[in-house]
């Protein structure tokens, strides 16, 4: 291998990698050290049929077996490695032009060459073999490329037949050694299209009409294996497949592509303080290297228009020599040291890129400026009608620096503006330039506003329990008020007396008359269950007595127990446009006196209702956020100051998707109570103590719930 070293300045100048590694290799030809190729390639051609741009090869041998391909998706690029094969084709850059197919690039190192096709974005391609030519078929309409013959004609069918999906076979992950995470998808043929570009700090790849297997619908965390990628989503979306990839810290990512198998690479940047950009994130040129001393600026503007094929227009006034040194950087980040280095700035017209000195530039477009000033004074007025059909014209007052407060004008100095509200219309008197503007504000505001449908529903549920148990336990002694200890019959004889209530007994006893109704106060334990909800409880009463009817051992036991649920559902809905407020309320209004300082007094009201107020704003992927306010007030308890109002309310902010059914809030309240009323120590008691007390037990439970589906209105089209 022979060691090529450059002194002059010129010479000195490295032009990109690949580039050097041919010079090489013609150095090597020339010093008889070259490598003998069995074949070589003799010219490149292409033409264009509707969107498919064809490429045909030629070598000077036929050979039986196709090169290896690749494509990569950043930069679209499409590479063949043809082995054993020389270049010549007397260049190594070749301008296409077609479609989405801009050049080609061949390059020899040692015994094999490789083309390599820029594009303009990123799209399917198939090889045929036809004797001693490649034909390289690129369908621009970025679906499914069909290899053809020399005459134009097809030779193999599509792999995806009759519009169908294939699914991805397989997504894995590896790490690098030099700490690069690598995601290699297994694809079902060559044929997928393929998307992937970087959105803010993630990376989106989609597989255009493409299935994605159950198994294969997850979410890869891999913090754990030490790369700049943290998660890896692959959803389905619609026909196509949607992988997220979310890195970490300073990286940047390529992607590319062998036959069925698409890697994604994504390196970890290293931060280096002495620069200002960190990485090549920012720039996507081809990479080059410079060595030059003492150089002319115009001949180092001319290497990047060489390398970069743009079209550069230097200013008589970039003068002036620079020393520079740079190694494998992108082109165009190139240019940006050498004019920043010199001061200067561009500015691109079409593809033709003109560069000089600032200063030239800003004098240059002030004149302009000036210029189209002194022609927008001398042009004549033209006066525009413009009918609105969904705006109000009141609204457009404010833009035409109608209004006293604004201090924004959209028209000229010369321009006018009457708004005709009886009619809504618009009468725009201007140049013409400020009429185009008009219309096209006109065009992007006056269209309906998209609607939607907001439906709340209110549900109170409660649960209550309560049981309360009580006794009544009285002694009578009538042998005195009955003579002495003289007997007294009492139906038939008996010793037992049983009624509903311990006034019952008695009066069946005789203890009291069937019209006295105080009863006798002999009670000694009056421990009764209390009332609920307006319902006294179940007794039952019982009278022991002695043979002679004259001592009575009275007892009334007392129970009582309630059960009961409910539910109360409130469902207001109501429809508005978006981003307006809509309220929609239901109710009775309570009136109260209210006093003045003077002493007079006024009536007055508030309100005790069910009302939903919300605004809802449509996102543009189709969500909903919605600003809510919602109030179900019902009338309470008397008081002395007024009637009491129960309130509840919830006022928040929450995105829905379209259609969906989300909780706002709830409240859940229990409560339990359980009370013991008894005489002391007989209470305690067992068995016997519940003649002596009363309990009481009470569990209540209220729950509350909003839920909230708003749904957007869709437009019905008729059709005329």
């Amino acid at each position: 291998m022979i060691a090529l070293k450059m002194q002059t300045p010129m010479l000195g100048a490295i032009v990109p990698k690949a580039w050097q590694k041919w010079v090489i290799a013609c150095a090597m030809a020339i010093c008889g050290t070259a490598f003998a190729q069995e074949n070589a390639i003799e010219s490149i051609s292409a033409n264009q049929q509707g969107s498919t741009v064809i490429v045909k090869i030629k070598l000077k041998n036929a050979i039986t077996k196709a090169p290896l391909d690749f494509k990569i998706t950043s930069p679209a690029r499409i590479v063949l490695d043809f082995a054993d094969t020389a270049n010549e084709t007397g260049k190594s850059t070749q301008d296409i032009g077609l479609g989405d197919v801009r050049s080609a690039n061949v390059v020899q190192v040692g015994d094999r060459s490789r083309l390599v096709l820029n594009l303009a974005r990123a799209l399917n391609y198939a090889t045929h073999l036809e004797n001693d030519t490649v034909i390289l078929t690129v369908d621009g309409s970025g679906g499914v490329a069909t290899a053809v013959n020399s005459a134009g004609l097809p030779v193999a069918k599509p792999v995806v037949a009759g519009g169908g999906r294939q699914a991805l076979r397989d997504i894995d992950f590896r790490r690098g050694q030099g700490g690069e995470g690598r995601i290699v998808v297994d694809l079902p043929s060559n044929q997928i299209a393929v998307d992937a570009r970087q959105q803010g700090q993630t990376i989106v790849v989609n597989f255009l009409r493409a299935s994605l297997p159950e198994v294969l619908r997850r979410r890869l965390d891999v913090t754990d294996f030490g790369t700049p990628v943290q998660t890896i989503t692959t959803t389905p979306e619609g026909e196509n497949v949607r992988m997220v990839i979310e890195p970490k810290g300073l990286w940047e990512h390529s992607v590319y592509q062998s036959d069925t198998q698409l890697v994604i690479e994504v390196k970890p940047i290293k931060e280096d303080p002495n620069k200002l950009t960190q990485g090549t994130q920012g720039y996507r040129g081809e990479k080059i290297s410079f060595n030059f001393q003492d150089v002319d600026v115009r001949a180092i503007l001319g290497i990047i228009a060489d390398v970069s094929n743009l079209n550069i227009l230097t200013s008589d006034s970039v003068s002036g020599k620079l020393t520079i040194r740079v190694k494998d950087v992108p082109w165009d980040q190139a240019l940006d040291i050498v004019m920043q280095a010199k001061g200067l700035d561009m500015r691109k017209n079409g593809t033709v890129m003109w560069i000089a000195p600032k200063d030239e530039l800003l004098t240059k477009e002030k004149l302009e400026l000036e210029q189209k000033a002194q022609i927008a004074e001398l042009e004549p007025l033209r006066t525009e009608t413009f009918q609105l059909n969904y705006q109000k014209a009141e609204a457009f007052k404010q833009v035409f620096g109608l209004d006293s407060s604004s201090k924004n004008r959209m028209l000229s100095a010369r321009g006018s503006a009457t708004i005709d509200p009886r009619t809504n219309q618009l009468f725009i008197t201007d140049v013409a330039s400020k009429l185009e503007d008009v219309r096209r504000l006109v065009q992007k505001t006056d269209i309906p506003s998209r609607q939607v449908q907001i439906e709340a529903r209110i549900v109170e549920a409660n649960d209550s329990f309560s049981r309360n148990l009580g006794a009544q336990l009285g002694v009578t002694d009538l042998r005195n008020a009955r003579g002495g200890t003289a007997g007294y019959a009492v139906g038939g004889g008996n010793s037992v007396s049983v009624t509903g209530t311990m006034q019952g007994v008695q009066a069946q006893t005789g203890q009291i008359t069937s019209t006295d109704t105080t009863g006798v106060s002999n009670q000694f334990v009056n421990l009764p269950a209390a009332v609920i909800n307006g319902f006294n409880p179940t007794s039952v009463g019982v009278s022991l007595f002695s043979a002679g009817a004259n001592r009575f051992l009275n007892l009334e036991l007392s129970a009582l127990e309630a059960d009961g649920k409910g539910k109360i559902i409130s469902s207001p809905r109501v429809v508005t446009a978006d981003q307006l407020k809509a309220l929609i309320e239901q109710g009775t209004e309570i009136p109260y006196n209210s006093a003045t300082s003077s002493g007079a007094t006024s009536v007055s009201f508030q309100k005790a209702n069910l009302s939903l107020e919300v605004t809802p704003q449509i996102t543009p992927d189709g969500n909903i956020i919605l600003d809510v306010d919602v109030k179900n007030d019902s009338v309470g308890i008397a008081t002395s100051a007024g009637l009491a109002i129960n309130t509840k309310h919830v006022k928040t902010q929450v995105l829905v998707e379209n259609g969906g059914t989300v909780v706002l809030g709830g409240i859940f309240t229990q409560d339990l109570q359980d009370s013991v009323t008894k005489t002391p120590f007989l209470g305690d008691i067992p068995i016997l103590g519940y003649l002596f007390k009363t309990t009481s037990k009470s569990d209540t439970r209220t729950e509350l719930l909003i839920f909230i589906t708003p749904k957007i209105v869709t437009d019905k089209l008729s059709s005329r």
